[in-house]
């Protein structure tokens, strides 16, 4: 048999032996997190579109499950340093052979060979880059948050379920930190606080910069490319003596809304995500958005920035989610009269308790010693797939063919409560949201900005 037959058989077939380890249940460790995927021939074969500082996390870890002979980024030195980790991985796990580079991600598309590619760009960049691999017939896991719209997770949740492929979203918490976020969640499941009333969770808010001034864009660097579907702008940076400095590129693309939505987005992704799953409303939403409060470092016209020579994604913000059933979710920068500045506080009838990626701890938490969580409840929450490790879960589900812990579905239904968060505030009102038609009703003005307009040649075809 030969290599391409041999790889191919991995995507078709259900019952090899490694099937066992990947569907084990929960409590089951196996020597190798990578052992259904040992042959080189066997592995899948993956392509990597986006290769900054994240992707030095998310890329080794897809290449203990995969061969990688493609890697892509708008900036040269990013590719460059890809290139060289891949080969040094592909040739560890026994693959030889050339990694190529390329700058426009459709070239990793193109290639037939390709079963599977990891998207870690900027947010405005996630949506169409999905939904072409999608219909390209690629296996997809793309760093949170998913989208910069409500509308761009109704396009991708609809591509999706049109051709059926594998989609995890990097929402690692629910997979990883020990497991905390998956035995809180389950505290509540198992009514260990009662009914879930309350959940508060605090994200921090974004910097402010101050005006940075326009730069010349770096050499190697595709800044219109970079762009994408935003606004043509200027690039802008000031030397701050920091690894990242102050501008509108890499990692400080996230205080622009622009290219995404602040702390509301970036760490909202991760606790709101968790909120609902306790609340047990993933696959719905709240019925109204009200903003509380909200400061953003450039004032706003209508919503919209009136500087855009410095960060303006909001500094400091409270927001509430109110959903058909009463349960009533707090978004905030910080919580320093519940004494904690991350995490989620889950405020039930009979108790409450904290969880962040560092603590667990409540009255709950504290009679596990004597009463542990059922196996039922940690093994129906993780859909009977072993937890601990995110990338795993992901390779696991390409071969079963079913959707990973962090799916699509209910990413977008979190990333909605974020998004209609981030309309509240930017427009200072409250919004009335239909969970079932998903749209903002009672506000046309508001309803508006469910989508965005897209900058020519760059549009989502979906």
């Amino acid at each position: 048999m030969n290599r391409e037959s041999s790889r191919r058989g991995f995507l078709r077939r259900t019952g090899l032996a490694g099937l066992a380890t990947a569907c084990a249940p929960y409590w089951f460790s196996p020597s190798s997190l990578a052992a259904p995927f040992r042959s080189a021939n066997d592995r899948p074969v993956l392509g990597c579109i986006g290769t900054g500082d994240r992707w030095n996390a998310v890329g080794p870890n897809a290449m203990a499950f995969s061969n990688c002979p493609a890697v892509c980024d708008v900036d040269s030195s990013n590719v460059e340093k890809a290139k060289a980790k891949a080969l040094e991985l592909n040739a560890k796990a026994g693959s030889s052979g050339e990694v190529a580079t390329f700058e426009d991600y459709r070239h990793v598309l193109d290639r037939k060979d390709i079963d599977v590619v990891t998207i870690v760009t900027p947010d405005h960049w996630h949506s169409k880059i999905a939904i072409e691999a999608l219909r390209a017939g690629k296996d997809v896991y793309c760093e949170k948050p998913l989208t910069l719209t409500i509308e761009e997770g109704k396009q991708i949740r609809r591509v999706l379920e049109e051709t059926g492929r594998v989609f995890q979203v990097g929402t690692q918490q629910r997979s990883e930190m020990e497991l905390r976020f998956l035995h809180a969640v389950a505290l509540v499941r198992e009514g260990r606080i009662g009914e879930l009333r309350t959940v508060t969770v605090a994200i921090g808010g974004a910097p402010s910069s101050g005006p940075i001034p326009v730069a010349e864009v770096p050499q190697g660097l595709n800044w219109d490319m970079w762009l994408g579907q935003a606004p043509y702008t200027e690039y802008r940076f000031r030397d701050t003596g920091t690894h990242y400095g102050n501008s509108r590129c890499h990692y400080e693309f996230r205080w622009w809304y622009e290219y995404s939505g602040g702390k509301m987005t970036d760490w909202g992704a991760h606790h709101v995500d968790i909120a609902a799953w306790a609340f047990n409303l993933e696959n719905t939403g709240p019925v109204k958005v009200e903003p509380v409060m909200a400061k953003h470092p450039v004032p706003l016209e209508k919503g919209m920035p009136t500087d855009n020579s410095q960060y303006n994604t909001a500094t400091e913000f409270h927001v509430t989610a109110t959903f058909a059933n009463g349960a009533l979710l707090h978004i905030r920068d910080n919580a320093p009269d519940l004494g904690f500045d991350n995490g989620l506080m889950l405020e039930g009838s009979d108790g409450r308790l904290f969880v962040n990626r560092g603590k667990l701890t409540g009255a709950a938490v504290d009679s596990l010693k004597q009463n542990p969580l059922k196996e039922e409840t940690l093994r129906t929450l993780y859909k009977g797939k072993q937890p601990g490790n995110h990338m795993r879960n992901f390779f696991e589900c390409m071969v079963d063919r079913t959707q990973p812990i962090s799916d699509v579905h209910t990413h977008h239904r979190a990333m909605t409560v974020c998004h209609l968060a981030n309309i509240a505030i930017r427009l200072n009102r409250t919004l009335n949201w239909d969970p079932e038609t998903e749209q903002i009703t009672g506000d046309p003005e508001a309803a508006l900005w469910q989508a965005r307009e897209q900058r020519k040649g760059f549009e989502i075809q979906a």
